[in-house]
């Protein structure tokens, strides 16, 4: 095995040296080189994000007539920032989010160069190899689960005070949900503000567009909507969409779907609002018709719900996006997510998450599925203040004609301490993800008091 960290402790003054980087590689280069000259195996321990680096590699050993293979490394991004942090010399938090999203877009590239095994291994003891073929994707890869592990914690923006920059506002709130140590960015799929946010001549942007401007900054953050009604788009519409922007976040997409729920942003826009139930087989067939387009191949397509001719539908994401379905209703959408979708989102209320769960795991079992397939997320809207005297403010600058004690206990207004306390309790309960939309976000510096609680976790 050659390291080049290693590499650099022989050439220069330490592995964290990184002035004898390019000493380090001209040595490893030639360790490789001479070991495939005799027909020896040669284990490469690098970062190996460079993929014209990676395809030289590839390429002498083809030369040699020896055996390729990938190892990919699936650590979760929190766990990498907790390691990091534990380093004498860490990494600086942007180049760990530089490096975290070029691994992520590894995941396509290495399905695609030939290797003879793509070796992918997570934390804990599963490890799969699949011959010559794309990754396998796990049923929902929204960050470690809450009984093994932190939740990852994702920014929902519902509110945009952008001013005279939107663009330029939407992306220094992401990349500064990326530097204090969040896992993505979800937006709200509304076509008017809500009243439960703002006021209704307030910006509120079409999502997937907006979420196409974040793939293209160098983050690690996943992508998605929190969540889409179906009532807004053709179910082929969104597998198109959603497969475009995980092709272009390198593997970094999901999808929340919902039923739709206001009719007075249908009835504005032209489009029709159908019954509940009518909206609720829109869901099943929408989850239906993502899979199929999805899936390999161009077959014919006929399921319980859809049938489609074919099912040529390219780009195909780079591995599987998770579909996460978001509603409390008891009887039916909760069925919904426990037959067909990989993860629900939850009211953050421990009381009400507690029935809810319960519910979810009962239609699992009558459907004869694993709960634990099935991922739990949450939505917390919550108001957090530095101090005691500044959590107060935030409650009667927001609160309206709400009561302050009834405000403050609907978004468990508290410091960072009480905050974290309430995150962990949910990751006992097995929360894997929690989606934070904070009532007062104006911009980029206050997602710095999220910080000292995602430290706590």
């Amino acid at each position: 095995m050659v390291s080049s960290d290693s590499l650099r402790a022989v050439v220069g003054s330490g592995e964290g040296d990184l002035d004898a980087s390019a000493d380090a590689f001209d040595v490893l280069e030639q360790v490789v080189a001479a070991r495939l000259r005799r027909g020896l195996t040669v284990v490469v321990d690098t970062l190996g994000l460079d993929p014209a680096v990676r395809r030289s590699w590839l390429q002498a050993g083809r030369v040699a007539g020896m055996p390729c293979v990938a190892v990919l490394f699936e650590t979760s991004a929190a766990l990498c920032r907790e390691r990091n942090a534990g380093r004498d010399r860490p990494i600086p938090a942007r180049a760990l989010a530089r490096q975290l999203a070029r691994a992520s877009g590894a995941k396509g590239e290495l399905a695609a160069e030939g290797w003879d095994h793509v070796l992918v291994e997570r934390p804990g003891p599963t490890t799969t190899s699949t011959p010559g073929a794309p990754m396998p994707s796990p049923s929902v890869d929204l960050g470690p689960t809450g009984s093994r592990g932190r939740p990852e914690v994702i920014l929902q923006l519902s509110r945009f005070p952008w001013g005279e920059d939107p663009a330029g506002w939407t992306r220094s709130v992401a990349l500064a949900a990326a530097d204090v140590g969040m896992g993505g960015v979800a937006l709200m799929d509304h076509l008017i503000q809500i009243p439960q946010v703002d006021r209704a001549w307030e910006p509120i942007p079409e999502p997937w567009v907006t979420l196409g401007l974040l793939a293209g900054l160098d983050t690690h953050l996943r992508l998605g909507t929190l969540v889409s009604p179906v009532t807004f788009r053709a179910a082929g519409i969104i597998a198109k969409t959603v497969a475009t922007l995980d092709v272009l976040s390198g593997g970094r997409a999901f999808l929340g779907l919902g039923a739709g729920w206001w009719e007075r942003e249908h009835l504005a826009f032209g489009l029709p609002f159908p019954p509940a139930r009518e909206r609720l087989d829109q869901l099943e067939a929408t989850i239906e018709t993502v899979r199929a387009l999805w899936g390999s191949g161009t077959k014919a397509h006929t399921g319980p719900r859809v049938h489609l001719p074919e099912t040529t539908a390219y780009p195909r994401p780079v591995g599987r996006p998770p579909v996460l379905v978001g509603g409390s209703g008891q009887r039916r959408t909760l069925r919904i997510a426990a037959e067909l979708a990989d993860g629900c989102n939850l009211p953050s209320d421990l009381d009400r998450f507690d029935h809810l769960k319960d519910v979810l795991h009962q239609h699992c079992r009558a459907a004869g599925r694993d709960p634990d397939e099935v991922a739990l997320t949450v939505l917390d809207l919550p108001v957090v203040g530095r101090d005691r005297d500044d959590t107060w403010r935030r409650v009667e600058r927001l609160r309206g004609r709400t009561p302050a004690a009834a405000y403050a206990r609907r978004h468990h207004a508290g410091e960072e301490a009480s905050h974290a306390e309430r995150y962990r309790r949910l990751a006992q309960r097995g929360v894997q993800t929690i989606f934070v939309a904070l009532p007062d976000l104006d911009g980029p510096e206050d997602l710095e008091r999220l910080a000292p609680v995602l430290a706590r976790l």
